[in-house]
Formats: structure tokens, C-alpha cells, sequence
């Protein structure tokens, strides 16, 4: 394990963002190809990244700017990171073909290796209620671990390749995003059958997907550059074109008071939506090409791993 105390710069929000929103950012040891990023609910808690570049696991410090480094084993290259009802950090390591858990503590690593293919391409994961592990893999699957019996399962996804973002509805089902089947997936936990749900934009790129409070999914759409959702009680979906020429939506994420944060590849800037009054604010990066990739958030905060900048950027709100 490695150790980096790197000063935390801090700026005001630009390109027309909200005055109730501050920018700070944390810059990271070059290199790294931070993908994925998960803040610890605890205020000031740690705040987890898989570096994809590195293959290791990353924890920064919000109040001094520390980051410790984590290797994960040969020919890692992990891409999400979340952490589990067990309090450990679990990754989708594609460089591995593995799911792996690190133990927060003590920082001892397991790997769950992948059954009956060299490469799923693993993207993300989710645990449902009763704490099975659920995540995707871009080849064309998606698969549940079983963490107290280290059984794994892998299921042929509708459409093959290009299952992506994946999450947990309140009411316990679980949908992925199919980046090149453009389509969102919903998953029985039980039988662990997938049906597809189809968004009203053809062939949009659905990316990534992320509950609200009161079970909506919403979808970001890469292709067609929409914020979509989807109402699971009414079958009914709604999508809004995010601003700018020609906008490609990556990550989407819901904060506490049901705005939807998005990351916006095309004007490489940080989008929030309110539902309330179906408007954008955009939040412009300091960085020439932040490339964020997955956005997650605690009270008050949001958080981005810019992977093109070697940056970890928090938008703290009112």
C-alpha cells in the first residue's frame, strides 16, 4: 500500500452553475486512470476510486488530501467500485476477469474469479437487499456472487454485448443499462431472468442508470445525448435533451433531493437537472478533458473521479 498527500485545491463553480454550489478538487499521483468513484455516507468519511490505469484501489482522505494505493494484483484493471453492507470495498477487475473485496481495515485482498469466460469485460456492480452482489460484464453478460458462500453465477444478457451501469430500485429489483443493445434491463432477483425495457429513442446508448427516492430509473442515453426515466409502476417514460449541439451523456446519479447529476462528454462538464422545473445547470470542469466517468454522492455532496485529469472533484450543495 502506498501513501500521497496531495494539496486540495478549491474553486467556485463556473459556466453558469448555481450560486449554492462550491467546487473542490483533489489532484491524484499521475497516472492512475481513476474510473469509478464511492464516498463513504459518513460525513468526511473516506472516499473510495478504482484506478484503472495503476489496477489498484485508491481511499482519499477529504480532510487532509491523502490518497493510500492499493494494489490489487497482476494485470489488474478495475472499473467500479462500491462498498458492501460488510463494509468492505468490492471492484469489477476486467484485467482480472474477477470480482475482488478488499477488507477496509486491514486492506486484505480476495478475488472471486469469473467461471466459464476469459474476458466478461466487467463494468459495475450493486448489492440487492439480502446482500448478493449483482454486476455487468460489456461481453455480453451479467451475473450475481453469493459473498457468504462465494458462489457465482453468469447469465447470457438479452441482445448480447453491452450490459454497463447497474443498480438496486427500492423496491429490490435490479436494472442494468445496455450501452450497445440501448436498452434498460430489469432483473428478478430470484429466477435472475433479464427483460428488456425499451426507452423511447432508438439505438440512444442507454449508459448508466440510477434510482430516485421514489423508484424511478434514470438513464443516461449516450448516443442520443437525453436524460431519460423510466416509471416502473406506470410502464411510462419521459427523456430530456441535455443542452449543447450535440451532448453525450456518460454517468448519471440522483443526490437527496431528487435532482439528477450527469456528466456531459461533449462540453466535458458536470450537468444537474431538477425534475421540479425540468431545466439543466452546468457546472464546467477546470480541466481541459475531465472524462467522468461514474458520479456518487452523500449528503449534501457529489462525487467524480475526472479519469482524463487524475482528478477527484466534489460539488458540495445547500
Amino acid at each position: 500500500m502506498r501513501r500521497w498527500l496531495l494539496a486540495a485545491c478549491c474553486a467556485l463553480a463556473a459556466g453558469g452553475a448555481a450560486a449554492d454550489v462550491r467546487v473542490q478538487e483533489y489532484p491524484l499521483p499521475p497516472g492512475l486512470g481513476a474510473h469509478d468513484v464511492w464516498a463513504d455516507p459518513a460525513p468526511g468519511a473516506p472516499v473510495w476510486f478504482s484506478a484503472q490505469a495503476s489496477g489498484q484501489l485508491g481511499r482519499l482522505d477529504p480532510a487532509s488530501g491523502k490518497v493510500e494505493l492499493i494494489d490489487l494484483g497482476p494485470r489488474s484493471a478495475p472499473h467500479g467500485v462500491i462498498v458492501g453492507p460488510d463494509g468492505a470495498v468490492w471492484l469489477t477487475d476486467s484485467g482480472q476477469n474477477a470480482i475482488v473485496r478488499v477488507e477496509a481495515n486491514t486492506k486484505g485482498v480476495t478475488r472471486f474469479a469469473l467461471p466459464g469466460t476469459d474476458n466478461a469485460n466487467l463494468n459495475t456492480a450493486a448489492f440487492d437487499r439480502a446482500g448478493i452482489l449483482w454486476f455487468t460484464g460489456q461481453s455480453g453478460v451479467y451475473g450475481r456472487l453469493d459473498p457468504a458462500s462465494g458462489a457465482l453465477k453468469l447469465f447470457a444478457a438479452p441482445r448480447g454485448v453491452g450490459p454497463y451501469g447497474i443498480q438496486v430500485a427500492p423496491d429490490g429489483a435490479v436494472y442494468y443499462a445496455s450501452l450497445a443493445g440501448s436498452y434498460l434491463g430489469r432483473v428478478d432477483p430470484a429466477s435472475g431472468e433479464a427483460r428488456v425495457l425499451e426507452p423511447p429513442t432508438p439505438r440512444q446508448g442507454a449508459r448508466r442508470v440510477w434510482p430516485d427516492a421514489r423508484g424511478a430509473l434514470w438513464v443516461s442515453e449516450w448516443n442520443s445525448g437525453r436524460l431519460a426515466r423510466y416509471d416502473p409502476a406506470t410502464g411510462a417514460w419521459r427523456e430530456w435533451a441535455a443542452p449543447g449541439a450535440r451532448p453525450q451523456l456518460y454517468a448519471v446519479y440522483v443526490d437527496e433531493t431528487g435532482r439528477v447529476w450527469a456528466s456531459e462528454w461533449s462540453a466535458q462538464a458536470m450537468l444537474r437537472f431538477d425534475p421540479a422545473t425540468q431545466t439543466f445547470e452546468s457546472f464546467k470542469s477546470s480541466s481541459r478533458h475531465p472524462n467522468v466517468r461514474q458520479i456518487h454522492g452523500r449528503n449534501g455532496e457529489v462525487w467524480a473521479a475526472e479519469s482524463g485529469a487524475d482528478k477527484i472533484v466534489v460539488y458540495r450543495f445547500r
